[in-house]
């Protein structure tokens, strides 16, 4: 009778565990960290657990067109979700801007970086890191700032521009020292009380274009329910005040 009753125990007890499922999301650098936090309190909240994946959004975008085994994408900018939106490699309807990222330009010196600037046209300075404009968003709003001061081609000519693959490296590069200046996102250095060390300096964000950035499912997933759960929560108060907490703005 005892062994009857383990045994109905076990039974019962496995369709229970095979509720929790595991997602597979990948994001772009600058996102991260905010998402590792994310995913935590979504995990406690339900149970289900979230591997996290992270890469330059351009790259991501061709994991994903040639079969890359992810769930959701949350991308750094507008163009790579809305691609895969309508080359039919998203679930129809899931695309979202979750974040309207910010851009900063960061040094670990403090006093460095002056609050207008200007820095950008001195010398006391070697490098800037910059991630590839090409595949990464915050890399072309940084070279767009350059160019609205006039001083991309300078400053390509003098070759004190780092290209990065990504804008975590841009951050690590600059992080290290390996750069004196770097354009990363605000959400990489602000800490949880607001505060940002070293020195830096926003640019007007009519210096560069919106740097929004999107969501999708992706059609192939086999996590489709447990993928529009956490996408919905996404959308929810906690989200999304861990978001603005983290240093992004979200539309209106």
């Amino acid at each position: 009778m005892k062994r009857l009753l383990a045994c109905l125990a076990i039974t019962l007890a496995l369709p229970f565990a095979a509720q929790a499922n595991e997602l597979k999301v990948v994001t772009a650098t600058n996102f991260l960290g905010t998402l590792q936090q994310l995913a935590g309190e979504f995990e406690k909240e339900t149970g289900h657990s979230i591997t996290i994946s992270s890469g330059s959004s351009g790259p991501v975008y061709a994991q994903i067109v040639n079969g890359a085994p992810y769930d959701v994408f949350f991308s750094a900018d507008q163009k790579s979700p809305e691609k895969l939106d309508n080359g039919g490699f998203a679930l129809p309807g899931s695309r979202f801007t979750y974040a309207i990222g910010k851009l900063v330009l960061w040094s670990t010196k403090p006093g460095l970086v002056d609050d207008q600037g200007k820095v950008l046209a001195g010398n006391g300075w070697r490098h800037i890191a910059i991630s590839n404009p090409e595949i990464a968003p915050y890399g072309l709003a940084g070279t767009q700032v350059l160019t609205h001061l006039g001083l991309l081609d300078k400053l390509t000519a003098e070759k004190r521009i780092v290209k990065a693959n990504s804008v975590g490296q841009a951050y690590s590069q600059t992080a290290s020292g390996a750069a004196d200046l770097g354009f990363v996102a605000l959400a990489q250095i602000i800490q949880k009380d607001g505060s940002i060390s070293g020195s830096h300096w926003f640019p007007p964000a009519d210096y560069y274009e919106p740097i929004v950035q999107q969501a999708v499912i992706v059609k192939s997933t086999p996590e489709k329910a447990l993928a529009e759960q956490f996408m919905s929560w996404m959308k929810g108060p906690r989200a999304v005040a861990i978001i603005k907490a983290a240093g992004y703005s979200l539309p209106e």
